[in-house]
């Protein structure tokens, strides 16, 4: 049962990125832990993978569209692939075991990837129902003038990097509002060149686990499969449905399941 619950999962995955441009990766780590019964070492690293090819084959659709801003897709993407890289290959094979002890509480590896998802989708929550509400991130009509803010750019780039090679996530709930915010980006185009970056940086940083690891490829190609399904649903039925809404709700989601993870792996 948790394992065709874990299927349903990715399918939702799919829809998410689809629906509202982000936060479906979220689920990933999450869905493959506590449903598919992987390790969260091993869970960051597939996330990565189902992630990338999910969001590559969503970004077709809006590239042939016009919706993409390649320049600020290699400028955003450029620190954020590498930093993602780094920290698959070197940064997380290199914690220890057992991080610390606080009290009768061990907090080991493991668990403390848990926390540091679990953190992260709060705050993706926090950023998700914000964002449901009306506001200038939700504008599709182009910005007065289009303007790099490569400082900005950069370091948003590098943090992001950083944070999708601890945990897995894409982080669309990041790089969204700041490709509005820094890139002057309509929405749409700011969910299609978001899409183009996560798949390159989270296919870049997979590469860093393949030679750490060993791959279930059969397992990755039939859980990838089905949430690119959901991605290519979710673009065709965000032309009716009113993403804005869904991001609201979906946040509030999220958010119950960043408590969940974090009573999981620090009370229960």
């Amino acid at each position: 049962m948790p394992e065709i619950l874990g299927y349903i999962a990715a399918l939702i995955i799919g829809l998410s990125l689809g629906l509202i441009g982000g936060g479906g990766s979220i689920l990933t780590v999450p869905a493959l832990v506590y449903l598919m019964g992987i390790s969260p070492v091993m869970a960051t690293a597939y996330s990565l993978f189902i992630v990338g090819i999910t969001s590559l084959a969503g970004s077709w659709s809006f590239y042939k569209r016009g919706l993409v801003h390649l320049q600020t897709a290699f400028i955003f993407g450029l620190p954020s692939v590498i930093m993602v890289f780094v920290t698959r290959i070197y940064v997380v094979p290199a914690l220890p075991e057992k991080i610390m002890t606080i009290g009768d509480l061990v907090i080991t590896k493991d668990v403390f990837l848990m926390v540091i998802f679990a953190l992260l989708m709060v705050f993706a929550s926090y950023s998700m129902i914000r964002s449901g509400r009306k506001s200038n991130l939700s504008d599709d009509k182009p910005k007065d003038k289009m303007k790099l803010n490569y400082a900005g750019i950069l370091i948003e780039g590098t943090v992001v990097g950083l944070l999708t090679g601890l945990v897995g996530a894409g982080g669309g709930f990041l790089i969204i509002p700041a490709l509005v915010l820094f890139s002057r980006l309509n929405m749409k185009m700011a969910v299609g060149t978001s899409l183009v970056i996560i798949a390159a940086k989270s296919l870049i940083g997979f590469l860093g686990d393949v030679a750490n690891y060993e791959m279930d490829w059969s397992f990755l190609a039939g859980f990838t499969a089905i949430s690119i399904f959901g991605i290519l649903l979710g673009s065709v039925l965000s032309k009716k449905v009113p993403g804005e809404k869904l991001k609201k709700a979906f946040g509030w989601f999220v958010l119950a399941m960043g408590v969940f993870i974090l009573l999981e792996e620090l009370v229960w």
